[in-house]
């Protein structure tokens, strides 16, 4: 009955693979990338060399078209390093992705060779400044003249703003609504494009994020990413897997801070005993450990159904986001207060992935909105 619930030879391979990539190149940098907002392109471009900036592009495109369990397996293993740059580099996938799964071939062989191996990155842009949850709001508009599109307008919270070379965008073609929705790529060199100043942020110091903006910007046709009208759902597609990255990004920081609070417990002394010897630690330390684990095993399974296409995957894949970043952010608090005063110092890693989990519950659709999805999905039964 057990094996069924085992990764395969194949998927611990690539878990080991990425987990020894973590503790070579990110997990002893990580702390100075946050302290001085270092962005880690020559990490980031050495993780593109073991495929992961193409891990579920087809490799007919370059990619190793892995699924979306493998998927989660990475991130996870590199957010136990860096949660802010394993969700950077989930970011990228995503656009990657949409390319390859909805782009002609001419977009296709125009973006993807240098994406595969990041010699460039591409950003996700959907969130406005006037529409995040709702957004089928949006208002960016594209309209036709000749063999181009004019873009005008802006997009919010742009991780790899300014910084990365490509921009997979959801404009406005059609009439309101999600219907009116298409999808375009968007070079960082086209006149017209511009962008605002780097956030200052409360975490993801790793990475940079800024509002990317738009005017007048002449996009060739060719840029489009699926028909006309199907940006909504193309948004919506990259989202299942977006949401499961970001929460297995939280998996694998809060296993870090558990680790973490573990270790710190058994060392620290009070009252004439290890604080781990305690019953109270005991029962913290118990609590955070179940509550991730069964974080885990929805997450993965929620995996396995967006890989496999099941009819529930988009309410599995937002469960699966839901508790895995709720759990995350609640295991991380847990264990700044295990370490009591020391945890508030950044000479510790804990306060760092405090502050970096926090914005998971928030980005790929806030927690609220998968409560509003999977209680949709309930009632229409």
């Amino acid at each position: 009955m057990t094996q069924q619930f085992d990764l395969t030879d194949d998927q611990r391979e690539i878990q080991e693979l990425a987990r020894r990539f973590t503790a070579d190149r990110i997990t002893p940098f990580a702390a100075e990338w946050d302290e001085k907002h270092v962005f880690p392109r020559d990490t980031i471009k050495a993780a593109a060399e073991l495929g992961f900036a193409s891990i579920y592009v087809s490799e007919e495109s370059g990619g190793i078209n892995l699924g979306r369990l493998e998927s989660a397996l990475i991130m996870e293993a590199m957010a136990y390093g860096c949660a802010s740059t394993s969700a950077f580099i989930s970011i990228h996938n995503m656009a990657s992705w949409m390319i390859d799964r909805f782009g002609s071939q001419a977009v296709k062989d125009k973006y993807l060779p240098r994406l595969v191996v990041m010699d460039e990155i591409a950003s996700y842009c959907l969130t406005e400044p006037g529409s995040g949850s709702d957004a089928a709001a949006l208002k960016t508009k594209a309209v036709k003249d000749g063999d181009d599109y004019i873009v005008t307008g802006s997009k919010q919270f742009i991780s790899g703003g300014g910084e990365n070379e490509i921009y997979v965008t959801m404009v406005r073609t059609g009439e309101d609504g999600p219907k009116g929705i298409s999808c375009l790529v968007i070079e960082k060199d086209m006149p017209g494009v511009s962008f605002g100043a780097n956030e200052r942020k409360l975490g993801w110091h790793s990475q940079p994020t800024a509002q990317v903006m738009f005017d007048g910007v002449r996009v060739p046709k060719e840029n489009l990413v699926g028909a006309e009208g199907e940006g909504f759902r193309i948004a919506m597609m990259g989202l299942d897997g977006g949401r499961l990255n970001i929460g297995a990004c939280s998996l694998g920081g809060a296993q870090r801070c558990l680790d973490e609070a573990i270790s710190y417990t058994k060392d620290r002394k009070q009252f004439g005993s290890a604080i781990a010897d305690f019953q109270n630690t005991q029962f913290m330390l118990a609590d955070m450990a179940t509550e991730l684990e069964a974080a885990r095993a929805l997450l993965y399974m929620a995996a396995a159904k967006v890989t496999a296409n099941a009819p529930d995957k988009t309410k599995f894949a937002a469960m699966a986001k839901r508790l895995a970043t709720d759990t995350g952010s609640s295991v991380a608090d847990r264990a700044l207060q295990l370490h009591g005063g020391y945890g508030y110092l950044m000479d510790y890693p804990i306060e760092r992935f405090w502050r970096d989990l926090r914005v998971h519950s928030i980005l790929e659709g806030t927690n609220q909105v998968m409560r509003m999805i999977v209680g949709r999905e309930l009632t229409r039964q």
